[in-house]
């Protein structure tokens, strides 16, 4: 057994994600952090910090320097490979994330392809210079989290989510290659941001939540590109899906990540803990939008104990921050972590 006072940061998280023993649980956020108070206390707004890699950077050290999450994570939306594969994004405000709003192949996959410059393209080298930027500013014992959309919603992204619904009943073909192309597009973004120095790849997939696709489909059709990707990927792995996934959490296990992230409707983290077993750790769930947002500071304290107490391998929020959330809630996070170990 290591030695219990040995922990970093980052020796800390990854030993969590793995299975292994530690201290403490980590308390971190897998999901984007970006906060409208932070991005004044710091002078990095969004749209500007989503392509500028200083801001970018700025940002997300932000939330870790003032409110003691113990990783940083960029960037702060799930647009930057999409936007790289030819969609049409809206660049969105100072407290709403951008946004898909054209696809490039919404009637068949003509021309379909990954760019050979695709690391050269949109916002893909501002995220990879924010992550150099952070790793030179952190040192080695801070964990960064490189995030990005899963390879099922970069699929869905490229095609119009309306075209990925019906294709997956009517054109398996079509519906295949897409999922496909968006694999492998997604594992050369993922290695080039571990490349530029991030511990750990997290994706957010929410195109693939049973509130979208049956559980039936995501067994046979996703699980095998999520097997792909993880197994690709040079780091270790965490998949977020949104939504109520007890009906696919089984299959989520299997797909080799080290860590499933969700958000609070799972409902029971102690059941939730006895589906997956040694297979994966959870990580979550502090509602964004019903308890971190709104707060107050005692109820955010009592349900992360209590996340604490069933035993979830990582605290933090169940889903991306909500912009307009007060840096006090999310220190009230941390805070909790830190009393239920005094």
């Amino acid at each position: 057994m290591t030695d219990m006072t040995e922990f970093t940061l980052k020796t800390r998280l990854l030993a969590a994600l793995e299975g292994k023993p530690v201290d403490k649980t980590p308390v971190c956020s897998v999901t984007q952090t970006g906060i409208v108070e932070l991005m004044d206390e710091v002078g990095a707004p969004w749209p500007e910090s989503h392509t500028n890699p200083e801001l970018m950077a700025k940002l997300a050290l932000a939330n870790h320097d003032l409110s003691g999450l113990e990783a940083v994570r960029v960037p702060y939306c799930l647009t930057v490979l999409v936007e790289a594969m030819g969609c049409e994004i809206n660049m969105g405000t100072k407290n709403r994330q951008p946004s898909v709003t054209g696809h490039p192949y919404p009637k068949d996959l003509e021309g379909a392809a990954i760019p050979a410059d695709l690391l050269q393209k949109g916002r893909i080298p501002a995220v990879l210079e924010a992550i150099k930027i952070i790793r030179a500013k952190v040192g080695p014992d801070v964990p960064i989290i490189g995030g990005m959309e899963g390879p099922v919603t970069v699929a869905s992204d490229l095609i119009s989510v309306k075209s990925f619904m019906k294709w997956s009943i009517k054109k398996i073909d079509l519906f295949e290659q897409t999922l496909d192309l968006a694999t492998e597009a997604s594992i050369m973004y993922a290695n080039a941001m571990v490349e530029a120095g991030a511990d750990i790849i997290a994706i957010a997939d929410p195109v693939a939540s049973p509130d979208l696709m049956s559980p039936a489909s995501f067994n046979q059709y996703l699980q095998p590109r999520l097997q792909k990707f993880s197994a690709g990927v040079n780091s270790v792995t965490i998949l977020h899906i949104c939504g109520n996934v007890n009906a696919i959490l089984s299959y989520m296990a299997d797909c080799g990540f080290e860590g499933l992230s969700v958000e609070e409707k799972i409902g029971s983290v102690k059941k939730a803990k006895e589906v997956i077993g040694t297979r994966a750790r959870l990580i979550g769930n502090i509602s964004s939008p019903f308890t971190l947002l709104p707060g107050p500071v005692d109820k955010i304290k009592t349900e992360s104990k209590q996340a604490l107490a069933d035993g979830i391998d990582v605290l933090a929020p169940g889903c991306g921050i909500a912009p307009m959330t007060p840096l006090e809630n999310i220190k009230a996070m941390v805070a909790a972590r830190n009393e239920y170990y005094a």
